[in-house]
């Protein structure tokens, strides 16, 4: 015999296979554990939630800078043409006449230019354009305007009856509905502001046909109005103008708005 001892040329022993088979099952299910909690986070209530939108850009900010934008220069706008009106204070100016004039020196003329700047501020207060114009102003030959009123005032002499207003519209226009609504509008509020009676049996020829309607331009509604007497209605034409102001610029108003008239049986007195 041999000292040596034979080599063993036998088959060998494979390893186990228990092993990668488990490894493998556990490899499938962490997968899927993975798999099932994307699927969790990809929910739309997620996705667009506050927090996943905030985390989004953070990322997109994070690896991109955006690009910056000027900001947007306003473009100029043009202002609103302005309403124009047109207030003629009666008798006044170089071609005019004092109108009537009382015993102690109080002149009509005096009188409507005082109310008729009064109107004329109240009006331009709320953004109108109005001209204030002279009893033969050159600007009267065709002018055009939303409205135009001439303002003037009655007798100082004194007669029993001799007491309130009175209106008129003018007779021949392109809108003899529309100057019938500005005199309406004057009568009402003029009354219902400084509660005077409208006195409208003493209207005259001299008002309906005022040279100044066929002067202006026949789509220009125009009025003309007698705010009261200076005898018997002296008190509130002279100490209470801004009043009296106010009913001939809420007449006025009233029509340019289309105003609904609360009172139309005053023009049946």
């Amino acid at each position: 015999m041999s000292d040596h001892l034979a080599l063993d040329t036998g088959p060998k022993k494979t390893p186990s296979t228990s092993f990668s088979s488990w490894g493998a099952v556990q490899t499938v299910i962490s997968v899927a554990v993975i798999m099932a909690s994307l699927l969790t986070l990809w929910t739309p209530a997620n996705l667009f939630s506050n927090r996943r939108v905030g985390e989004l850009l953070v990322s997109v900010q994070a690896t991109r800078q955006a690009p910056s934008e000027e900001p947007l220069t306003p473009q100029p706008t043009s202002p609103p043409e302005k309403i124009k009106i047109g207030i003629v204070a009666g008798h006044s100016g170089k071609e005019g006449d004092p109108g009537a004039v009382c015993e102690d020196g109080l002149r009509e003329v005096d009188v409507n230019l005082q109310i008729a700047a009064l109107v004329r501020q109240q009006l331009m207060d709320l953004g109108y354009e109005v001209d204030l114009l002279e009893e033969f102003d050159r600007r009267l030959a065709g002018y055009q305007a939303a409205a135009l009123v001439s303002i003037h005032n009655d007798s100082c002499t004194y007669y029993e009856d001799a007491t309130g207003f009175k209106v008129a519209a003018a007779v021949e226009t392109a809108y003899p509905e529309k100057a019938q609504r500005l005199t309406n509008c004057l009568v009402v509020r003029y009354q219902e502001t400084t509660n005077m009676r409208y006195h409208s049996n003493t209207t005259t020829r001299d008002m309906t046909e005022y040279h100044t309607f066929n002067e202006v331009n026949a789509s220009t509604p125009a009025a003309i109005i007698e705010t009261g007497f200076l005898n018997l209605d002296r008190e509130i034409l002279t100490q209470q103008p801004k009043l009296v102001a106010q009913g001939i610029a809420s007449g006025i108003l009233c029509f340019l708005n289309n105003e609904s008239i609360s009172s139309p049986d005053l023009l049946s007195q």
